[in-house]
């Protein structure tokens, strides 16, 4: 994602909207690992030297792939009864079932370990809806984007101060919330914000509720995230999704699953079935229960979002 914030352990350069995005399932994601058995311990051959990489191979023949989860809502998590889910992780399902892989068994981690955890060969792919950008191009491979991402407020009902971007928040002087890490506080400083008068508050929830205490005016936010926290409030609702501006352009972001450098037989393969599924329209049909609509799907590539680095 552009431009990155803040997690010094994200080694990736990964937005904290997806550190951020966070925690909301994390402690039930680590809180459930041991009922998954202890799947991060066995590490499979490094396959570097291997033209393509031989990991889809021996995946098939174990019959299981282990996914590199952060306990985010609604990218992948344990939900309360144990399951694994998340857009990511079904997503995850259906594809690697079409390759011969009929198991997907969650490694739960931070956010900001999912590709050292990846490169380390804790598990096999992440699983995550992580953020492809050139920071972490540089030191994974990724899929073609499953979905894109703009951003959204969270304002009063009736949206009384007509904020729709952040170029109105900052002329109109608005109160502005954010999450911890998030993107959009480098959005909002580029729009002439002062960083000193963001309010950061944990998650999204917090951040609704600012907006209905009246303790600010707007809370920033991913579309689908403002979507989801908004609709049982009686008190507020969530903007037109935008596109922030950054170095003074449109900018979409896109999340995609990550693979080691080596492995791009298993990239190559991933991605011909993702093109499957977004040309017969099952993508969306299996990323739609966790609040992803039409504006989320994507032509968006790899390679125009890695800006010309390790893409894929």
């Amino acid at each position: 994602m552009a431009p990155p914030l803040g997690n010094k352990s994200d080694t990736s350069g990964h937005e904290s909207r997806h550190s951020r995005r966070a925690v909301l399932a994390g402690a039930a994601a680590f809180g459930a690992l041991g009922a998954f058995g202890a799947v991060g311990c066995t590490r499979v051959a490094d396959a570097a030297g291997t033209d393509g990489g031989d990991l889809l191979q021996r995946l098939r023949a174990q019959g299981v792939v282990r996914l590199g989860i952060a306990g985010e809502i609604p990218f992948g998590y344990i939900d309360k009864d144990g399951h694994l889910t998340g857009e990511a992780p079904e997503l995850a399902k259906a594809i690697f079932k079409r390759l011969g892989v009929d198991r997907v068994q969650p490694v739960p981690t931070e956010f900001g370990s999912l590709i050292p955890g990846l490169n380390s060969q804790q598990f096999d792919v992440v699983a995550a809806g992580m953020y492809v950008n050139p920071e972490r191009c540089a030191q994974v491979i990724f899929a073609d984007p499953d979905y894109q991402m703009l951003d959204s407020f969270v304002v009063r009902k009736g949206n009384p101060k007509g904020l729709h971007d952040y170029k109105d928040v900052v002329a109109k002087k608005a109160k502005f919330a954010t999450g911890t890490g998030y993107a959009e506080i480098q959005y909002a400083v580029e729009a002439g914000y002062k960083e000193s008068d963001i309010l950061i508050v944990p998650d999204q929830v917090a951040g609704l509720n600012a907006v209905e205490a009246g303790r600010v005016d707007v809370f920033a936010g991913t579309a689908v995230t403002t979507r989801a926290v908004v609709k049982k409030s009686a008190k507020a609702e969530a903007t037109k999704p935008f596109a922030p501006l950054v170095g003074g352009k449109p900018h979409v972001d896109g999340g995609a699953f990550a693979f080691r450098s080596a492995e791009t037989r298993l990239r190559d393969a991933f991605n011909v079935e993702l093109h499957k599924l977004k040309k017969n329209g099952e993508l969306a049909r299996i990323l739609r229960p966790f609040g992803f609509t039409e504006a989320e799907m994507t032509d968006l590539t790899a390679k125009e979002l890695c800006g010309g680095g390790k893409s894929g």
